[in-house]
This record gives structure tokens, sequence and C-alpha cells, in this order.
């Protein structure tokens, strides 16, 4: 039985995150859409939290990635939401609009519908910024598979997760 509200190997590898990025005085933002704000509840789920975690986007609509994050229109029509291109775009956006060190965006398709032949339900895409560094774009494409959506959002957390440690 845990004391929280989330998954205890989410909980535990954010506590990893704020301990290791504090030890370091790293302050993180993450800019989310399917995990729809799963990564900073679990940030802030973790006493001292306040320290490293500088804010949070949940930008689920398209209009909320152009407008928060300032995601270029053509990146969406072109690439679409779910793409490394967007990913990178909302991770540098927040970063933009923060006072954020180090940024980590995600975004994918955690079903039950809304997938294609291109991008299947399961199909999560993560980028990460870090303040400093706009040249060299780091992203990733993973396919967890339908894995049910609570499934798919709790491995998309965990990946997010791992790309804020130090």
């Amino acid at each position: 039985m845990t004391d929280g509200i989330l998954p205890p190997d989410i909980v535990a590898l954010a506590k990893q995150v704020v301990e290791e990025n504090a030890a370091i005085g790293r302050k993180i933002t993450v800019a989310e859409s399917c995990t729809g704000g799963l990564v900073a509840a679990a940030l802030t789920e973790i006493p001292g939290s306040s320290a490293v975690l500088d804010r949070a986007f949940v930008t689920y609509s398209n209009e909320a990635k152009m407008e928060c994050l300032n995601v270029a229109r053509d990146i969406i029509e072109t690439f679409g939401a779910v793409s490394i291109a967007c990913a990178w775009a909302m991770a540098q956006g927040a970063l933009a609009n923060s006072n954020a060190d180090v940024a980590v965006a995600v975004s994918g398709v955690a079903g039950p519908s809304g997938g294609t032949d291109l991008k299947p339900v399961g199909t999560v895409v993560f980028a990460r910024a870090i303040k400093g560094e706009d040249s060299e774009q780091e992203g990733d494409l993973k396919r967890f598979g339908d894995l049910g959506r609570a499934e798919i959002r709790r491995q998309a957390a965990l990946v997010a997760l791992e790309l804020l440690l130090p």
C-alpha cells in the first residue's frame, strides 16, 4: 500500500529525479500532452520538489501547444502532434517560457482510439532540451503497443522522468 495516489514505480523515479537535480542545483520543466500532467503530479508528490520543478505545461490540444509553447502551426500540420519535431518544439517552448535548465516534452496516442497505420495507439514521442544547447536535438519515438490507456500513460511518464535525470 502506498501513501500516494500514483504507482510506486513512478513515485520512486520522481524522487530520484528531484533528489539528483536538487543536488546539482538544476531546475526542470515538463511539457505534457498524452500524460496529462502525470509527470508533474509525480514530481510534486515528492517533498522538496519546489526546489527543482519550475513549472509544468499540460498542452493537450494543438492550440495549446501553439499558444503556450510557441509550437509552429506548420510543424503540427506537416508532422503531426505526435512527432519528434513537435515534441522538440514543445521542449524548446517549455524551456523558453520557464526558468528551467532542462525541459522534457511528451506527446502520444494513448488510445483507445486516435491511432493510424503510421502512428498506432501506443506511439509516444519524447524530447529533451537543455538551456544553452540549442543545436543538439534530442528526441525519441517509442511504440509501447496497445497496452491500454492507463498503461501507455504510465510507461510514457516513466520514460519522461528518466529523461529528467542528470
